[in-house]
């Protein structure tokens, strides 16, 4: 039987290397139909050479641009000294991480992982951990808060609590001691917190929901009802946190500290997985040895390119550049109301845009968009996320804008 031949990878055209995914790929994801092969700054260029303004920068993996100058540099210098040692061993990059790390988000202690999700697991670990060792809630009996139509991964416990069928069908058994409550109802929070709960754990602003910005004093209600309850704030950043917003960390905006916040997505740089527990010494500091790890967790080249990252949010200048842009962005879709959009939320360089839903699905939206010459991606229905680099100009924003429009205009 002849071999099939195969189409060496550096001449296949973006259709032909879309079709090789389908047999050998996992189908858990739906992308539109681009292949990405070069990308610098706030642009991507796919194989056939075709630039795209990417709006959806990696959901806030990439808030400060691909390839970033100052990251690219650190990754280089690290990959030419040490890439790994496990944490069997100290290395000498990780001790700057986690004291800058701490600095800028005003906390104690530091927890390196790799992934969001695995951020967010660690964190369920921690507040258990505390509530037996601290609070002396009894041995298997500890509970977690959280709020209905949350996203804080795709792990077995993490879908255990989500309201989001299709991340949670075909999946169980599920893992028990969360209590789901609405988002933005602070009555409801009180009502199911009790002697055994050890956290409360929401998103400071639900980004997979469409980018909801909870009310006005619904953060600050929340940490006086855990402080007054005696359990912990765990505040999910991974994608709200890092300058998205205009402020380091979207709690600022009610000048809410969280008893520990859950970092991840632009701690990397768009480089390497990079994600973190950051929190209080008395709560981080339940952990021995032996009962928390991860062997790439806290790796040379990963705290090469996050101390590199704090660095960037330490001056201050990309929080200042979503909070100035992110007046265009409102602006910009305020113009569009009425005119193909429903509705809007938006906080900094972050938006959930509603369309109208004669105009077509979030998805077909975004593959107008495509055409255009733009990336975008929807949540779901007919809602859009934009979510630019933090290093995107005036011009590109209102020229992104402009394709919205005329995307919305042929609906």
């Amino acid at each position: 039987m002849t071999a099939p031949t195969r189409v060496p990878v550096r001449t296949r055209t973006s259709a032909d290397l879309i079709r090789a995914e389908e047999p050998v790929l996992a189908h858990n994801y739906h992308p539109l139909p681009v292949v990405v092969a070069r990308a610098e700054g706030t642009w991507v260029e796919d194989v056939e050479g075709r630039r795209y303004l990417d709006m959806l920068a990696g959901y806030s993996a990439l808030n400060f641009g691909h390839r970033h100058p100052a990251l690219v540099e650190a990754a280089h210098a690290q990959l030419d000294r040490l890439t790994l040692t496990s944490r069997a061993f100290h290395n000498d990059r990780l001790a700057e991480f986690a004291e800058r790390l701490a600095q800028l988000t005003g906390q104690d202690m530091v927890l390196p992982m790799n992934t969001g999700a695995e951020a967010v697991e660690s964190g369920i670990k921690v507040a258990r951990k505390w509530a037996y060792d601290v609070k002396g809630v009894p041995a298997d009996r500890a509970t977690i808060v959280v709020a209905a139509d949350n996203f804080h991964g795709r792990t077995t416990t993490i879908v255990s609590f989500s309201t989001d069928e299709t991340a949670r069908a075909g999946f169980g058994p599920f893992t028990p001691g969360f209590r789901v409550v609405p988002y933005n109802d602070l009555a409801a929070l009180e009502a199911a917190v009790d002697e055994t709960t050890a956290a409360v754990l929401i998103e400071p602003i639900q980004g997979e929901a469409g980018v909801v910005i909870p009310d006005e004093g619904y953060l600050t209600g929340v940490r006086e009802l855990t402080h007054r309850e005696g359990c912990l704030f765990i505040a999910d950043e991974i994608q709200s946190g890092l300058g998205r917003t205009g402020r380091t960390l979207a709690v600022e905006h009610e000048g809410v500290v969280p008893d520990v916040l859950l970092l991840g997505k632009a701690l990397g740089g768009g480089i390497v997985p990079v994600s973190a527990v950051v929190g209080r010494r008395d709560v981080l500091g339940v952990l021995r040895p032996g009962e928390h790890g991860s062997t790439f967790g806290g790796n040379p080249l990963a705290a090469a390119v996050g101390t590199a990252v704090v660095e960037l949010l330490e001056t201050g200048e990309f929080q200042r550049r979503a909070a100035e842009l992110g007046a265009v962005l409102r602006d910009g879709l305020a113009d569009l109301v009425g005119k193909g959009v429903v509705g809007f939320r938006s906080r900094g360089l972050w938006a959930g845009v509603d369309i109208d839903p004669a105009l077509g699905t979030g998805r077909e939206i975004s593959q107008g968009l495509l055409g255009e010459g733009v990336l975008a991606k929807d949540t779901h229905g007919s809602t859009i996320r934009l979510a630019p680099p933090l290093t995107i100009t005036e011009a590109e924003l209102v020229s992104a804008l402009g394709a919205l429009a005329r995307v919305l205009g042929r609906g």
